[in-house]
């Protein structure tokens, strides 16, 4: 392989590295559901096999391109607690400048937003939402360095606009379901998102940012958590019982259970030998996945 070769492909691997893939399968998994489900609900059957399949690859595509620009971005502006508390990571390492990691990231916005115009100009919208939030966490007013204003910056684009902006594709998403839905994923991630503070609480009280861990202690964050997390789940109940949602969506109600040992995992500090955080994050990450896939199993059952 010649030297331009390899060089090619450190480059390729860095910004792979600055993407942090895992992290990635979240908006893939959680959109593409959604999609689908909102495909069966509405009863469409005018579009070709190739038409629902490139549209949904598109779509979810977006909101993958999205997470990766606002990993990219955060490790830009971030650099300096990176370089405490992760300095594993590319950019504390001098790998690669801060500079160039912002170029990468508003490429990978840019590309996001007009990928995002060929699935339709409502869903287009939602993606600028959601990328107006994720550039403001880390840019001025850097949303990030506010306590609670941290929280709601990640559950809101991540959590409600992320669900309503993939029923969208191909549904209303103004009905009460992913309206519904939406909330319960905001009030999960408004909870949830604590868990990825726990290993940066110093190198965040270093820079000035505060969150729920490094102003409270981790036994209160985690608590705090907990009550939003399970809370999320338990709204399922009374948006049942008043007919809000289908008494079939009833069941999701239960992922509180792991919802407390995601409390209690964060309680522990328990670290993730095989990723870069908690284990409460995996967790907390993983729990999404499966309320993203019940819910969009149980609507396509449903609405069959």
């Amino acid at each position: 392989m010649t030297g331009v070769g390899e060089v090619v492909i450190h480059k390729i691997r860095v910004y792979l590295e600055l993407l942090r893939p895992f992290t990635l399968l979240a908006p893939l998994i959680v959109s593409s559901s959604v999609m689908i489900a909102s495909l069966v609900n509405s009863g469409t059957t005018d579009l070709s096999f190739v038409s629902l399949l490139w549209t949904i690859l598109s779509a979810s595509f977006c909101f993958a391109l999205l997470n990766g620009a606002s990993n990219v971005l955060n490790q830009a502006t971030d650099w300096k607690e990176d370089a405490l508390s992760k300095p594993y990571r590319p950019i504390p390492k001098g790998i690669i400048t801060p500079k160039e990691a912002h170029k990468v990231s508003f490429f990978l916005y840019t590309v996001a937003l007009l990928l995002s115009l060929a699935v339709n100009i409502l869903f287009s919208f939602f993606i600028f939402l959601i990328a107006f939030f994720s550039i403001t966490y880390s840019l001025p007013p850097r949303m990030k360095k506010f306590l609670f204003l941290n929280q709601l910056w990640v559950a809101l684009p991540r959590g409600f606009f992320g669900i309503v902006g993939s029923w969208s594709v191909f549904g209303n998403p103004f009905e009460p379901l992913p309206l519904a839905i939406g909330c319960v994923a905001a009030l999960f991630l408004f909870g949830g998102t604590a868990t990825k503070d726990i290993l940066d609480a110093e190198a965040d009280r270093t820079v000035g940012t505060k969150t729920l861990v490094n102003v409270f202690g981790v036994k209160t964050a985690a608590f705090f958590s907990l009550v939003f997390m399970t809370g999320a789940f338990g709204l399922i109940i009374p948006l049942v019982y008043f007919h809000i949602i289908h008494d079939s969506f009833l069941p999701l109600a239960f992922l509180g259970i792991l919802s407390v040992l995601i409390g209690w995992l964060m309680f522990h500090k328990h670290k993730n030998t095989k990723c870069e955080n908690t284990s409460a994050w995996t967790l907390m990450y993983a729990t999404y996945f499966i309320f993203a896939l019940s819910f969009a199993v149980i609507t396509i059952s449903f609405s069959a």
